[in-house]
């Protein structure tokens, strides 16, 4: 199903996001919907034979919220007849996240109104280029209409606010003035009412008018948000002060003399203040997405034609061959083919240490080149390169909804009616029990309406979260979802793989032992010849073992795969078998007590032990080594010291795997060898299930065979240098081979999750604590809708404090 990420505009609390996704979910057509009030963006899929683009964003604005949609218009050159411009403009608008286009004749300008958040200009402008016109580049990144979109929105909020203060600081005074008797008798006069209300009015009808548009938007989706509330309470104020001023114009003072025009505009200035604070603040959740984007570099150097030219980013192609000078940013993925030089890695890897970079090596766009020149092939471009995928992964986990923020999403669905029903109760009490009068009773409900705050509600979880995930991709960690981030922090178990994760997966041969039948260069040329056609790790020391020797290797006939065991092929009309014991008992190999010695001796010294018959006769012995990773013993020891148990998963037999273990600190009982790959998922079941309680199991691996282990984990953690199948299926992505990473990613959850529970807390208590104050009588409305503003902010700020954590 086609899936649609949206920029919502509008959105002030989590009832707003709750009636967008409650209306898109009751679409026909729709399969999931997904509205995240942090990063304000909606992820809708659909099926595309029910329902269409056109159709979700109509929803969205029938329910009354808007969309940030970009506009361009891109000179074009190629189209001479008013039937092709139809075809382009089709062409484009059938492409997911394309909202509209047009052919400007008179100016030869093609006008494309798009998603930012679904498509790009690179996208469009290759499309143009397919179909056969011609179209400049453009220097826009996906991000730049959308924050354009932010902007305009803070500048307009900001205006509203600056009008609000203009006149609610002058009516404030006035009125602390009067009630002080600091002011005349003429502060008692009718006249002065009016003027008072005379400032109120714009307050209350231009910069407050929002509020009532959101209101009757929110009551028109039968649900009641914030809005409802601020419009309520500074309306109440307002429209009884106008009663009372106008009965006193007409000499009738039934209604009191007291008029609180004042308390109406300082509800809305403050609530605006708040609300224009927060807007700013939750801007910098999104930092971290923009410092990816600024690691893109926006030209390259190619080689074309026989000659350098600089070329935008949009016009790189794959199999350009690409110039880098001394500290410049790498622009693409490639292929070094000539110099050689260190790269800075650390804003893609969190590894402070620059990497040597030569012919044949891997260099990835955005890393910074620091020493010499480099030449490379283009691999990858625009949406393909890794920065890109990085960018897509932390934008959809920032996106996705954790499960801990279900609660406050439930509590926030019916809060709203909750205080309108306890304001309405608080003023009947009052006016009936507490023999006060109308207005004493009236303004009581008003202080009840303006303190209570669903916003601080809906912001607990998802604006931490969009910061930790941010810190997290600083760091070289990338969280697939929020609900990753979150598990990630209750981990009890870690399973490591071994090769490859525990170990480089560099492995080398370092021994052979021949039976008496066969030589030294005869077992390794049957092997090596056998395994040409393997694909397992192992398969590549035998081949360079056998390169370095100069040996001459026949092609292998019938090769067969036996998982878990080996392979076996024929080799110049010979049967030979390569793989492990269990492979040469069931083929009926005997093994001579020595070299069952020869074995146990090479296992003690963790080398992986595989053996070589020929025709149904024991060859000889090859033992494999494969080094530990430099900080693999001291990730295992920090991983222990915060309370996780460590196992080890491997296919290697159980003296090699106890050796490994050994060297890392791992207990021998919680070393799982010998496993095959179809094994690694019902192990990582058994140790969820293990004794009368479920634990939390993370499964680290690296390789197309962890893939269901990866899986079936509460949480998968794959390493970046690892195979795509292995990345694709984990909940954590690691971009460099440091286990530190794992220690680190858990660490970073369990402080994320600190922040939500301090946050939540304080969103839960300042309405448990404050609404009672309100409803007896202890709080002022003005104060009320200050520390309601406040209640915000606290949220936000509290969870951008997670940028400066040290992880």
């Amino acid at each position: 199903m086609p899936t649609l990420t949206i920029p919502i505009t509008g959105m002030t609390c989590a009832n707003c996001s709750n009636a967008i996704e409650r209306g898109l979910k009751r679409m026909k057509g729709v399969d999931s919907a997904s509205v995240n009030l942090a990063s304000e963006r909606a992820t809708v899929s659909f099926d595309g034979d029910q329902t269409n683009q056109s159709a979700i964003l109509q929803k969205i604005d029938a329910i009354g919220y808007g969309v940030a949609i970009a506009e361009y218009e891109l000179p074009i050159s190629g189209i001479s007849a008013s039937e092709q411009a139809v075809d382009l403009q089709n062409s484009l608008v059938s492409l997911l996240g394309v909202v509209s286009a047009q052919y400007l004749a008179e100016t030869s300008k093609l006008r494309i109104a798009y998603l930012p958040t679904q498509t790009s200009l690179r996208t469009l402008r290759q499309h143009i280029l397919a179909n056969g016109y011609a179209v400049p580049t453009s220097q826009a990144t996906p991000l730049d209409a959308e924050r354009t979109a932010r902007q305009n929105e803070i500048a307009h909020q900001r205006h509203l606010l600056i009008t609000g203060v203009l006149f609610t600081l002058p009516l404030f005074i006035l009125s602390m003035s009067n009630d002080f008797g600091l002011l005349p008798d003429w502060g008692q006069s009718v006249g002065f009412a009016w003027a008072m209300g005379a400032l109120a009015t714009p307050v209350q009808f231009y910069v407050g008018w929002q509020y009532y548009i959101g209101a009757f938007k929110s009551l028109r989706n039968r649900s009641a948000n914030m809005d409802v509330l601020v419009a309520l309470g500074s309306s109440a104020a307002y429209f009884y002060s106008l009663i009372v001023l106008i009965a006193r114009t007409l000499g009738n003072h039934a209604w009191g003399h007291h008029v609180y025009f004042e308390t109406a505009a300082a509800i809305i200035t403050l609530i605006l203040v708040g609300k224009f604070l927060e807007a700013r603040a939750k801007g910098h959740t999104s930092d971290a997405i923009r410092a990816l984007l600024g690691l893109q570099a926006k030209t390259a150097r190619v080689v074309r034609d026989g000659g350098e030219e600089e070329v935008a980013l949009d016009d790189l192609l794959v199999g350009d061959v690409v110039l880098v000078r001394p500290g410049e940013k790498i622009p693409t993925d490639g292929i070094v083919t000539a110099g050689q030089s260190s790269v800075d890695e650390s804003m893609l890897t969190g590894e402070p240490l620059a990497v040597e970079k030569r012919a044949g090596t891997l260099v990835t766009g955005g890393t910074v080149n620091k020493h010499g020149a480099l030449q490379f092939e283009a691999t990858r471009v625009g949406s393909d390169t890794a920065l890109a995928q990085i960018i897509r992964m932390v934008e959809q986990a920032q996106a996705s909804k954790a499960p801990i923020q279900a609660l406050a999403d439930q509590i926030s669905n019916i809060f709203v009616p909750i205080v309108i029903l306890t304001a309405l109760l608080t003023f009947l009490a009052w006016l009936t029990l507490g023999q006060t009068d109308f207005t004493t009773a009236l303004i009581r409900m008003v202080a009840v309406l303006v303190i209570a705050c669903p916003c601080a509600l809906g912001l607990a979880t998802p604006t931490a979260m969009m910061v930790g995930s941010g810190l997290g991709a600083a760091h070289g960690i990338l969280f697939r979802n929020a609900a990753a981030l979150q598990t990630a922090g209750t981990v009890q178990r870690v399973v490591l793989d071994k090769t490859g994760t525990l170990t480089t997966g560099k492995t080398r041969l370092v021994s052979i032992q021949p039976t008496a039948e066969f030589s030294r260069p005869e077992v390794l040329t049957f092997t090596a010849a056998a395994e040409r056609a393997s694909e397992h790790p192992l398969a590549e020391a035998f081949l360079h073992a056998a390169q370095a020797e100069q040996l001459d290797l026949p092609s292998p006939e019938n090769f067969l795969a036996l998982e878990g065991r080996g392979i076996q092929a024929e080799v110049a009309g010979k049967q030979v078998l390569v793989g492990n014991l269990h492979l040469m008992a069931e083929q009926q190999v005997p093994i001579s007590d020595a070299m069952q010695a020869v074995l146990a001796e090479w296992q003690a010294l963790a080398q992986t032990v595989v053996a070589c018959a020929v025709d149904g006769q024991l060859a000889g012995l090859l033992g494999i080594a494969d080094s530990l990773k430099a900080g693999s013993r001291q990730a295992v020891q920090d991983l222990q010291a915060q309370g996780v148990q460590v196992y080890m998963l491997t296919g290697d037999n159980q003296h090699t795997a106890h050796a490994i273990a050994k060297q890392v600190g791992i207990p021998l009982s919680q070393v799982r060898a010998e496993v095959l790959p179809a094994q690694k998922a019902q192990t990582i079941s058994a140790l969820q299930s293990e004794g009368e309680k479920s634990w939390s199991v993370a499964m680290v691996g690296d390789g197309i065979n962890d893939a269901p282990a990866l899986a079936q984990a509460n949480v998968g953690m794959a390493l970046g240098t690892g195979t795509d199948v292995a990345i694709e299926t984990a909940d954590v992505t690691l971009m460099s081979g440091d286990l530190q990473g794992i220690v680190r990613a858990i660490r970073l959850s369990k402080r994320t999750l600190t922040v939500i529970r301090q946050n939540l807390f304080w969103a839960f208590i300042y309405n448990v604590v404050l609404i009672p104050v309100a409803a007896l009588g202890y709080l002022h409305p003005m104060l009320a809708a200050g520390a309601m503003a406040f209640s915000s902010i606290f949220v936000v700020t509290n969870s951008l404090r997670l940028r400066n954590s040290k992880i």
